[in-house]
């Protein structure tokens, strides 16, 4: 953080507004689309710019634009119209239906769930990023609750269940990547303390979409099981994902690769092609402006001290190792909150949690995992942030119908709860990395 702002809880307001708008709003009248995501951080927004009197306004807007224009926010929109463009271009030529059938004809409709969030953890932890893995499996996860009585919040849920496991773990993932560097730790040391504090937490998810999920039955679509060049741009997807191949590449050559599946079968024509792109890419635009507000925003109350002031009050509190690594957890969720960005806030938060660790003796190695656990878990059930948003965004539904789901995270932020309280995994003083 930076040194010369002061915290200020009073900064803090046009977070608090916007949740208030967003999810009061819809805990008052019972409906998820009572108010428009876009309308509530407008005005939120708004508040923000009003607020800090003491700098001009067009310095506030500055602010804002400088968070909105974040290099994250818009490659986060880039992905965000790119997915929109391949998911539709794919469903129009019929590869959803095809590998969902695909699924039915070989699970029972009570497994495809959790087949689906298994399927997700392998190619997160393959491929390093959550948000790749949620563009590529949330289509299908749209198709098999089209195809079965189990509600696509559901499904979708698994999807990023799967997603952020993978996120959390993988050695190629940036946020991995950042909580190691900044505790000076080693990707094999903290992978091993991550691993067996979240893999209780994935196999009890797998249990409980099992249990939700008994009982549902689905039907094959369509008058055959699945049509196997239909499946070819996702199947080119997936290798590509899992090889490592950038998000926006294997986007841009899935839509491409789609479109030639159609232009092929008949599906449609040149013109045909040219709408599908387009319809998807418009499906996506108020996630696009949604990402732009809040990264705005967000950067606003960070200028006037609203994220330093809750760090201050987290610090203040530490008073022994278990409460450092409780005020480390606390750090990261905050962090993570308040930008919607669970790596922006391992960056933010990470040499703050390295103090924190070396004068309470933290092992480095934890502190990692916990950085990682809690934004993680955090991020995994965070209605304006860039998961939830891109999967309701391509099912059309609120984000808040997705928290009732958000069983992963739910159970990955409780086992990291209980690995502090019980001190686990208690390193040896010898086995400390250096």
């Amino acid at each position: 953080m930076d040194k010369d702002i002061k915290g200020n809880g009073f900064a803090l307001l046009p977070l608090g507004i916007f949740i208030l708008l967003f999810i009061g709003t819809a805990v008052v009248t019972k409906d998820f689309y009572s108010m428009p995501v876009v309308l509530a951080s407008l005005i939120a927004a708004g508040v923000a710019l009003a607020m800090n009197r003491k700098e001009s306004f067009m310095t506030k807007v500055e602010v804002f634009c400088r968070g909105a224009g974040n290099s994250n926010i818009i490659l986060m929109i880039l992905v965000f119209l790119l997915a929109g463009a391949f998911a539709e271009t794919a469903k129009k030529i019929g590869a959803v239906d095809s590998i969902v059938n695909l699924g039915i004809s070989i699970l029972p409709a009570s497994l495809l769930v959790v087949g689906l969030f298994l399927i997700g953890c392998f190619i997160s932890i393959s491929m390093g990023t959550s948000m790749g893995t949620i563009v590529a499996l949330a289509p299908i996860g749209i198709g098999i609750a089209e195809q079965s009585g189990i509600p696509v919040a559901l499904t979708l849920s698994a999807v990023i269940g799967g997603a952020m496991f993978g996120d959390n773990l993988s050695m190629i993932s940036d946020t991995t990547i950042a909580a190691v560097r900044t505790q000076n730790t080693k990707m094999k040391d903290k992978f091993k303390v991550n691993f067996f504090i979240v893999l209780p937490a994935a196999i009890i998810t797998a249990i409980i979409y099992g249990f939700l999920t008994v009982g549902e039955s689905a039907t094959v679509s369509g008058g055959k099981s699945f049509d196997f060049i239909t499946v070819l741009p996702y199947l080119g997807v997936l290798i590509a994902a899992i090889a490592g191949v950038n998000v926006l590449i294997v986007l841009v050559s899935g839509t491409l690769f789609a479109g030639a599946v159609g232009l092929f079968n008949g599906t449609f024509g040149l013109s045909g092609l040219v709408s599908t792109v387009t319809d998807g890419i418009k499906g996506m635009e108020d996630l696009a402006m949604i990402a732009l507000i809040i990264g705005g925003m967000i950067e606003v109350i960070r200028y006037n001290g609203g994220v330093q002031y809750v760090l201050d009050k987290i610090l203040h509190r530490v008073r022994s190792r278990r409460g450092a690594e409780f005020g480390i957890a606390g750090l990261a969720t905050v962090l993570d909150l308040s930008t919607a960005n669970n790596t922006i806030s391992i960056i933010m938060g990470g040499p703050l949690a390295k103090n924190i660790s070396e004068e309470y003796q933290v092992d480095a190695r934890k502190s990692a995992s916990i950085l990682d656990i809690f934004s993680g878990s955090v991020q995994g059930m965070l209605p304006y942030g860039a998961q939830l948003l891109a999967a309701a965004g391509l099912a059309s539904i609120s984000p808040l119908a997705l928290i009732p789901y958000s069983i992963y995270p739910i159970l990955t932020a409780v086992a990291g709860i209980v690995a502090i309280t019980i001190n686990y995994p208690s390193f040896r003083k010898e086995e400390a990395v250096e």
